[in-house]
């Protein structure tokens, strides 16, 4: 079945996928889960029915979609967002991003005491403890730092499994993030609520879910545009993340009149999101877990275990503060997941006005992972 492995049949897969999620989510029944978590899950399916490539078959399709479609998704929905958004989202969310940095740090080291999973990976299970930290600081820029520093990437099927592992906890944590806000507005009241108030676009551009072909120009071209002058900037100045970069011009233009009156930035940020989680859904091969056997189940209760006590002193800590559940949940997918799953929950929520934030968290987690990781090695 070679043409498994062919970009346009997988293209054609996703885009229906995509398609497939946002009616379902529609529904009655479909409502309670949203578009977001319906493509990962549907994706997730069929790459593991082995109708789609996953993780270990991945194709140059997945690579570019992480590569172009997930920044230049982040650029368009920045169109929308006011810089005024910080003033409300950004403090608190920055302080509950370095609570949950923390608490994933904690999380390991009690995971690592509590069941000892050095037993069964020797030397090695200290650099995938610092690997995790890092990259459930803040992505896996992070994880791959602490890889490289210690040459556990030439660890074959080790290094390969600890990657499916990851790839299977960060999709059920995205999962749990989605559902949990809604688990715990019925059982723990919420008392604050960083959302503007819908009457108002004081902090957060209106928009027009239509698109017309003069909007559709310029804002393929503006994407295409400002992620070239992004990777040719980050070229120039390597300590300063591609990323950080265009998602600067995105809001940049995003306070000009000329992009605010442009229609459907939204609608076509938000698809290409849904483009980039379907991918997220595919790499969520349950099989390579299960082929490394002792080993896979190991890094498997591992990591699950570390993540679990992270969304558990987070839940705690932000709900003693805050109590905002979706900011909460937004937060704790910045650190595991990184800043573009976090935007897919701000936009999932209709929390616009936490968009930048999230980006500014993932940034945030970008930098202090790597710390952390190296960190947690020495400690242990």
């Amino acid at each position: 079945m070679d043409f498994i492995t062919n970009p346009i049949y997988v293209l054609a897969v996703l885009c229906l996928m995509v398609i497939l999620a946002i009616y379902v989510g529609k529904t009655k029944f479909g409502k309670q889960f949203g578009a977001a978590l319906l493509v990962i899950l549907f994706t997730a399916i069929l790459a593991n029915l082995k109708l789609i490539p996953s993780a270990s078959n991945s194709i140059d399709l997945y690579d570019g979609i992480f590569k172009y479609i997930a920044p230049i998704s982040i650029f368009n929905l920045l169109l929308n967002v006011n810089l005024t958004s910080i003033k409300k989202a950004g403090f608190p969310m920055i302080g509950l991003f370095l609570v949950g940095s923390m608490a994933t740090t904690l999380g390991i080291l009690l995971s690592w005491a509590v069941l000892s999973p050095g037993n069964v990976l020797g030397e090695d299970g200290k650099v995938i403890a610092g690997m995790l930290t890092g990259t459930y600081t803040g992505g896996s820029v992070n994880f791959n730092a602490v890889a490289l520093e210690y040459g556990f990437h030439e660890k074959g099927i080790l290094y390969a499994g600890t990657i499916a592992v990851d790839n299977v906890i960060t999709t059920l944590w995205i999962m749990a993030t989605l559902t949990i806000p809604i688990f715990l507005r019925r059982v723990w009241k919420g008392k604050t609520n960083l959302k503007s108030p819908t009457s108002t676009n004081d902090e957060v551009h209106d928009y027009d879910e239509s698109i017309d072909l003069t909007s559709l120009k310029w804002l393929v071209f503006l994407g295409v545009a400002a992620y070239f002058i992004s990777e040719a900037l980050s070229g120039l100045l390597p300590k300063i993340p591609s990323i950080l970069i265009l998602s600067t011009i995105g809001i940049v233009l995003a306070q000009t009149k000329f992009v605010a009156n442009l229609k459907g930035s939204h609608s076509l940020g938000l698809y290409l999101v849904y483009i980039f989680l379907a991918v997220i859904g595919a790499y969520c091969e349950l099989s390579a877990v299960t082929e490394l056997k002792d080993i896979g189940m190991t890094l498997f209760l591992f990591a699950g275990s570390a993540v679990l006590l992270h969304g558990i002193i987070i839940i705690l800590i932000g709900g003693l503060l805050y109590r905002d559940w979706e900011m909460i949940a937004i937060v704790s997918q910045a650190n595991i997941g990184g800043g573009t799953t976090a935007i897919a929950l701000a936009e999932t929520f209709d929390r616009r006005e936490l968009i930048l934030p999230a980006i500014l968290v993932g940034t945030l987690g970008n930098t202090l992972g790597t710390y952390l990781g190296f960190f947690v090695i020495y400690i242990l």
